[in-house]
């Protein structure tokens, strides 16, 4: 029971894509990294910075700092459309916990699989 030609692109691209989208044990996932370099190659987008700890909030440089980036990421993201949605992905991550992530792609290649080999009986 071999597949087809077609079918056998089709177990071939749902492989890859299993293993773009496996979630590493920390960090995120190759596909979320692609997409968040995609929508910003240039870096040129804000990014909000961390709030400041309770030593720092005394420097009025680094308010004056954080606030000025604050500032900027919130013009860009008043922009709406496009720019926000992109902004948004810049800093995705990736939709579930590792643990649920591995077990979804992992239905979904065991489907993938099935449907396959099936379409081939026939």
């Amino acid at each position: 029971m071999r597949p087809t030609r077609a079918g056998s692109w089709i177990l071939f691209l749902a492989v890859l894509f299993i293993v773009i989208a496996w979630p590493p044990a920390q960090g995120r996932s190759l596909m979320v990294k692609a997409v968040n370099r995609a929508v910003d190659p240039a870096d040129a987008l804000p990014v909000l910075p961390p709030q400041l700890g309770f030593g720092l909030s005394d420097d009025v440089q680094a308010v004056e700092m954080r606030d000025e980036i604050v500032r900027r990421y919130d013009q860009m993201y008043a922009l709406g459309g496009v720019t926000r949605a992109r902004m948004q992905l810049k800093v995705a991550d990736d939709p579930f916990d590792p643990s649920t992530e591995r077990q979804l792609l992992l239905v979904f290649g065991v489907v993938v699989a099935f449907l396959t080999l099936r379409s081939t009986q026939r």
